[in-house]
């Protein structure tokens, strides 16, 4: 392993184990939502609601569980945390847990995939896919979560001002309003 990257691994851990208990526990509901978001619709918990035409594959339920706690360590990321503006606005999480809804849903079940492919070939094309889907769920909430958990130690850049600045004409001096006159009842604009 490179020096760099076992850096990284290293401030990593180390900024999983700064973490304060409440962003603990909303790592813990948010993965417990999380599974039940996944589980619920894809019958993989059973209910009344929902039902299946394809039994689970065995790699199902080891996917839900990795996915949701990836899922919720985060959405924990976000608990308590002024983001960086350096940071990019990616929406790596949201994509990662989408997929794995897909990767472990019923393949002839799942209406969008019905529609495009028919019940054959959702058995033959989507069936086959679903163990990438999965595999690409889990890698892309795995990096999610290390890039937020290791840009947490980012400088913030100051707030913006909160009056606007002064416009300055070419040439010029800063514009500002005339004088009020404030003895009249009503003040008008003027000397």
């Amino acid at each position: 392993m490179s020096a760099d990257r076992a850096a990284g691994h290293q401030r990593f851990l180390s900024a999983l184990a700064a973490w304060p208990r409440r962003r603990w526990l909303a790592a813990a509901a948010a993965a417990a939502g999380a599974c039940l978001l996944i589980a619920v619709p894809t019958d993989l918990i059973d209910t009344p609601l929902f039902s299946r035409e394809v039994p689970p594959t065995w790699w199902s339920f080891p996917v839900l569980a990795v996915t949701a706690v990836l899922a919720g360590l985060v959405t924990a990321t976000y608990v308590s945390r002024i983001p960086s503006p350096a940071e990019r606005k990616t929406r790596l999480g949201a994509a990662g847990t989408i997929m794995a809804f897909f990767a472990v849903g019923c393949p002839v079940c799942n209406k969008l995939v019905l529609l495009a492919l028919g019940t054959s070939g959702a058995m033959q094309y989507f069936e086959p896919l679903q163990p990438l889907l999965a595999a690409l769920s889990i890698g892309l909430l795995g990096w999610a979560l290390y890039k937020r958990t290791t840009s947490e130690d980012r400088c913030a850049v100051p707030a913006k001002p909160s009056h606007p600045a002064v416009p300055v004409p070419p040439g010029g001096s800063p514009v500002q309003d005339p004088p009020v006159n404030t003895t009249d009842r009503f003040p008008t604009a003027g000397p």
